[in-house]
């Protein structure tokens, strides 16, 4: 992010709140604004004792269900389990939230296209969802219910043909419901930049949207945030069970389909409410384009039923 895309007020609120973190108060710093970010600002500050990323969030996202008291929660179980950058400082109530930085390399979509990542990527959301159990639950089904809710009844925008699938999200629910196995610590918004490698593993950042989850959940949705191809989703729930599971596999897609079909709602929320310079209309539609895709092939079918075989 540019110095220039920075608006003036949150350049207020932050200078206020370097000066009140025990972190950084009273020493000389320096601050570069972080690209990244829907749904806040982030800042890497330097001092003399250390890095660290410092998170300046919207207070009013209840709309978009984000707990920010269990966001530092789940922060600080993920990083007992060694998941994540251990917690610095944190205000509550003030949508402030400090972690250690991590030098290393940034994700993009393209790098989880090669087989030795996606091992780090599965090794890495296997230590995670070790960790101690989070705040809270993300459900999918029941959070796309709800943002629907929401999109109707304020009259937000709402793609073409969208309530037409609502009957197959009803098929998905009740297949997935065959071989629940219950939930796990989960992330729940991996896309790429939420992995940052250090040369010797991956570490996991950003847990706006974390709360307990289907495992199957956080791998479904990695491949459809970077738009990988199946034979990727493939190797990424190999490397994560250690064996070759088809039903586990037909679970992450279907609940992939479920991340694009509810994150296009998200988008949608955010075009009308957001006061971030970004086209998250643009955004979610190419997230239902791909659900679209997958909600009309005729493989459909096949996909809930391997989801719902036994092992």
């Amino acid at each position: 992010m540019s110095e220039s895309a920075i608006p003036d007020s949150v350049r207020v609120r932050l200078d206020e709140v370097l000066d009140e973190l025990p972190s950084t108060r009273g020493r000389v710093r320096t601050v570069e604004p972080l690209e990244g970010g829907l749904t806040n600002f982030n800042f890497k500050v330097v001092t003399d004792e250390r890095a660290v990323v410092v998170r300046l969030s919207s207070l009013d996202q209840d709309l978009l269900s984000i707990d920010r008291a269990a966001e530092h929660t789940n922060s600080r179980h993920a990083a007992t389990a060694g998941a994540a950058p251990a917690v610095v400082d944190y205000l509550p109530g003030r949508g402030v939230l400090v972690v250690e930085w991590v030098e290393g390399r940034t994700y993009g979509p393209d790098d989880l296209r090669d087989s030795d990542r996606l091992r780090k990527v599965a090794t890495a959301c296997r230590l995670l969802h070790a960790a101690p159990r989070f705040t809270g639950d993300f459900d999918m089904l029941r959070i796309q219910r709800r943002y629907l809710d929401i999109v109707t009844e304020r009259g937000f925008r709402l793609p073409d043909r969208y309530l037409e699938f609502m009957p197959a999200v009803d098929r998905i629910a009740a297949a997935l419901a065959v071989q629940d196995e219950g939930t796990v610590p989960c992330n729940n918004d991996l896309l790429a930049a939420n992995f940052i490698d250090d040369g010797e593993r991956v570490w996991i950042i950003d847990y706006e949207y974390a709360g307990n989850n289907d495992a199957c959940f956080e791998l479904g949705n990695i491949w459809s945030e970077s738009t990988l191809d199946p034979e990727h989703l493939t190797e990424l729930v190999d490397a994560y069970y250690g064996e070759h599971l088809d039903a586990k596999i037909a679970r992450a897609r279907l609940l992939g389909l479920m991340s694009k079909y509810g994150w296009t709602l998200w988008a949608s929320i955010q075009s009308a409410v957001s006061p971030i310079e970004f086209d998250f209309w643009s955004w979610g539609m190419e997230k239902y384009e791909r659900a679209v895709t997958e909600f009309d092939d005729p493989g459909f079918g096949d996909l809930l039923d391997r989801a719902a075989a036994p092992r």
